[in-house]
């Protein structure tokens, strides 16, 4: 893969990853506009693999919290006394991350075939948008960070194995079901990217032999779109936070709905194949 190719797919990872858009169906987009084959094993583990720079741009931004949590999990562990909100937290994570590993390994073979198909990601743009908006309609925010339970982790948990399919979003499913579950905005964007590092990370280090091994990337490539990734989507987290305090995820919709109209044209129109 050429280094300029990396470069734009690094900087289209680090923005979309954390925005309720879907990283991966721009990323399928994208490499469609460049020639790549999003089918080819290399192609999509190169996709996996630079997003854990996003991953990793998420553990600094939330370094000390993170510290905190882990610190706490294992004084819990060793000491029932100790067992406050941030061993609580810890499990919550674990909790939350099994269900989108076991879909994942058992299910690769239909997420990174079938499921890489333009028109999945045209569905997906527009379908989970109505459920976006319906969970910002029925949002009561009434809970916050304090509040969260271990139920509220598996069923957000259980929302990130819908985001396995291209177009709908990690942090759309998760944010909307986090919603939908009366946490506030922020307490569930920050779950979110919480849940999202176990499982990115894997993902990431599981599809790092493919896209190595692959005649059709290269390690240059690989270093290039991570790092890339990794000091865009720095910024994005930081942007969305504060975004997420007054705006609802509704915003995104627009621009959803719209994307996938396009798509679903360009595919009609023959401009673009589906995979």
């Amino acid at each position: 893969m050429e280094l300029w190719k990396a470069l734009i797919l690094g900087i289209v990872e680090g923005v979309t990853e954390f925005l309720p858009v879907s990283s991966t169906g721009h990323l399928t987009i994208t490499e469609k506009l460049l020639n790549l084959k999003v089918d080819d094993p290399a192609v999509t583990g190169f996709t996996a693999v630079i997003q854990v720079g996003a991953i990793l741009a998420a553990i600094v931004y939330f370094f000390r919290d993170i510290v905190r949590i882990v610190r706490g999990f294992f004084r819990g562990l060793v000491n029932r006394e100790h067992r406050d909100l941030d061993y609580r937290f810890g499990w919550y994570v674990i909790a939350g991350s099994v269900p989108i590993g076991l879909l994942g390994l058992f299910a690769k073979q239909v997420i990174t075939g079938p499921l890489r198909s333009l028109w999945v990601v045209a569905a997906g743009l527009i379908g989970w948008s109505a459920v976006m908006i319906f969970a910002e309609a029925r949002a009561t925010q009434s809970r916050d960070e304090k509040q969260v339970t271990l139920r509220d982790s598996i069923v957000i948990g259980l929302a990130q194995c819908i985001a396995l399919v291209p177009g709908v979003s990690r942090s759309g499913a998760t944010i909307s079901v986090g919603l939908l579950r009366d946490l506030d905005r922020v307490t569930a964007t920050r779950l979110s990217f919480f849940l999202g590092i176990p499982a990115l990370t894997a993902a990431g280090l599981f599809e790092l032999k493919d896209a190595v091994h692959g005649n059709s990337v290269g390690v240059p490539a690989l270093v290039v779109g991570t790092v890339v990734s990794f000091a865009v989507a720095y910024a994005a987290i930081a942007w969305l936070l504060r975004f997420v305090v007054r705006h609802p995820i509704t915003v995104f919709v627009w621009y959803r709905v719209a994307l996938g109209a396009l798509l679903c044209l360009a595919l009609t129109a023959g401009w673009l194949a589906a995979t």
